[in-house]
């Protein structure tokens, strides 16, 4: 089975310069603004924007040094108790706990969704956090990718879901620091975003 990123010492050592870290984040943040003025000024499909938006990440962590590695089994059991969790959180904190099926095909929902959890983690908490770990430590590219992480969300979410995902973000960069590479964080954003499908 293969993981979602390398880790972080079999990166190039010029792939942890600073301006490695500056070019990652700027192709990071092309793609959300793309994907924002996709979706609210052009108005184009949610879903084709989102496949598009996943590929635009996967794309730009490729191109910073993302390559599969061997999964750590112990990420498998830690990502599914984190989504776990967070699916439990969304379900009785909303304000009548329901079930609700969007009006969306499943099957290519769920495949972007997908899409989207696995780049946005190889770019923040595998790229992102390994080039910030080496040039600054664990706690400031912790501290960096949860700001990051939150941010591009706030254009196509609201303001309102800065709190909520700065703890997600937390929670996701907690597991690959704890667990040594993005499975586990991979499967929790996954599991946590295809359980909207429901909640």
């Amino acid at each position: 089975m293969t993981a979602l990123i390398r880790p972080a010492e079999r990166l190039a050592p010029s792939l942890a310069s600073g301006t490695g870290v500056v070019v990652t984040l700027g192709g990071l943040l092309l793609v959300a603004a793309l994907r924002w003025a996709a979706t609210d000024l052009a108005r184009l499909d949610r879903l084709d924007v989102g496949a598009a938006f996943g590929a635009g990440l996967l794309v730009v962590a490729i191109g910073a040094g993302w390559r599969p590695g061997n999964i750590r089994w112990r990420a498998i059991p830690a990502g599914l108790l984190g989504g776990g969790v967070l699916v439990l959180l969304a379900f009785v904190t909303r304000p009548v706990p329901q079930l609700w099926v969007p009006a969306a095909p499943l099957l290519p929902w769920a495949a972007t969704t997908i899409l989207v959890a696995t780049a946005e983690e190889a770019i923040l908490r595998g790229v992102l956090l390994d080039r910030l770990t080496r040039r600054n430590g664990a706690l400031v590219a912790l501290l960096s990718t949860t700001v990051v992480f939150a941010l591009i969300h706030v254009p196509v979410y609201g303001s309102q879901v800065l709190p909520l995902d700065l703890g997600v973000g937390l929670l996701f960069g907690g597991l690959r620091l704890a667990t040594g590479g993005v499975a586990a964080p991979t499967i929790a954003h996954a599991l946590a975003d295809l359980a909207t499908w429901w909640l």
